[in-house]
Formats: structure tokens, C-alpha cells, sequence
């Protein structure tokens, strides 16, 4: 998967997806990562990047001109993504779906956004990773790209370690254990040590269910209407 970032902060790039399983696969060649100054392509000495809002309010937002040459100049296909607070909500759907690109641009905006002409005139897709409001796009872009590389073939040691994930089949993880098997007065519940298979698969389904209503009610829903088709 080739990755484009266009940001004015490129240095902030690789940051924690050198690192463990996404760094080792960006080493190894299972994906390529490219950040691009979005000031290379201003107009003036300074290299301003936004402007007041028309029609008032508080901030700056990017001018459409400058990052309308920056994209121009770098996007050549496949998905292009703006992380924004007011985009879909980013889910494991999702991110299995981006997974399958062969390339993703992301656009980082920072102030008060980015000009609306510009989504328009690219037809690019918002994403969001939370209801919340960050200081800029850098964060969230790499949130969503570390979810979205560890998906790719090969970067996982064991492929079927995703399948008990939390949100896989919209059930929440069960919970892990490990040794010491006594620990502060507390110990792994005796089923875990029986060794026998399907009375583990039980009780971890159990407790997944247990667990995803409690906390996520709405996740089970899915769940269950899931198993009505």
C-alpha cells in the first residue's frame, strides 16, 4: 500500500508508525509512506497556507488554492481521505475496507479546516475517529493508519490473531490472562487451564456477550440482528 500525507507538518511523520508492527512492515516494503509539505506549494515567501473565513468567525482556514496545487501535484488515484471531526465514523468496517487500497492520499487540515470547494472539486471522503476535536489531522491520520496496516498481509505474525478481536462480528474482546496463575489473591479462572477446547470457546463467547452488553449495548444489537439473516 502506498500512503500520501499532505500536512503542514511533516515531520511529525513517520512518529509511533516507525515502531513495532507497522514499523517493521514500512521497512520491509508492505507499505510506503510519503509526507507532503502542503507550504511547498504556496504562493508567497512565507508560506501561507490559510486565510480569514469569509463571512467571519474566530481561526483561519486553508485556502483552497494552496492545497488544491498540493493535491493536484501528489494525488493519482485510489481513496482520498480527510480527517475531520465532521466525517463518518472511522470502524473496523472501514478499516477493513481501506486495507484493500492500493493507496491512500490523507489530507491533514489544521485551523478552522479547510475550504469546502476543495472536498468538493476532489470528491474526498471525510473520516472521523471520535467525537472530539484534535489540533490538527496528524493525530488521527496515523490512529486510522496504524489500524489500517495491521491489516495488510504479512504484517501480522499470526493472521488469525484479528479474529477475536474487539469489534470483529460486533462483539467486544473476552477478557486475556496469562501467568502467574495466582496473582495478589486473584486467579485465572480454572476453565482456561482445562485444556479442553470447547468448553474455553464457550466460556470466552460467554464473556464476550457479557461484556459487549454491559458496555456496548448498541454493538450487540448489531450482533444479534447479525444472527437473524
Amino acid at each position: 500500500m502506498k500512503v500520501k500525507v499532505l500536512t503542514i507538518f511533516p515531520e511529525i511523520f513517520p512518529g509511533f508508525l516507525g515502531y513495532s508492527l507497522t514499523g517493521r512492515a514500512l521497512k520491509e516494503g508492505k507499505w510506503s509512506l510519503e509526507a507532503v509539505n502542503i507550504r511547498d506549494y504556496a504562493f508567497d515567501k512565507h508560506g501561507s497556507v490559510d486565510d480569514t473565513p469569509c463571512g467571519g468567525g474566530a481561526g483561519m482556514v486553508m485556502r483552497p488554492d494552496v492545497l488544491g496545487a498540493a493535491i493536484k501535484a501528489n494525488y493519482h488515484g485510489g481513496r482520498i481521505i480527510y480527517m475531520s471531526p465532521r466525517g463518518t465514523p472511522l470502524s473496523q468496517d472501514k478499516v477493513k475496507e481501506l486495507s484493500k487500497e492500493e493507496e491512500l492520499t490523507i489530507i491533514c487540515g489544521r485551523f478552522e479546516g479547510i475550504d469546502q470547494r476543495v472536498l468538493d472539486a476532489f470528491d474526498v471522503e471525510e473520516i472521523s475517529i471520535g467525537d472530539y476535536v484534535l489540533t490538527g489531522g496528524e493525530q488521527a491520520a496515523q490512529i486510522m493508519l496504524d489500524a489500517v496496516i495491521r491489516l495488510l498481509p504479512g504484517v501480522l505474525g499470526n493472521a488469525d490473531s484479528t479474529t477475536d478481536e474487539s469489534f470483529e462480528n460486533y462483539l467486544l474482546e473476552h477478557p486475556q490472562y496469562t501467568r502467574p496463575i495466582e496473582w495478589e489473591g486473584r486467579v485465572v479462572p480454572e476453565v482456561l487451564l482445562s485444556g479442553h477446547h470447547q468448553k474455553i470457546a464457550d466460556w470466552q463467547h460467554r464473556e464476550a456477550l457479557e461484556i459487549t452488553e454491559r458496555r456496548r449495548p448498541d454493538l450487540l444489537k448489531k450482533y444479534l440482528d447479525s444472527k437473524r439473516v
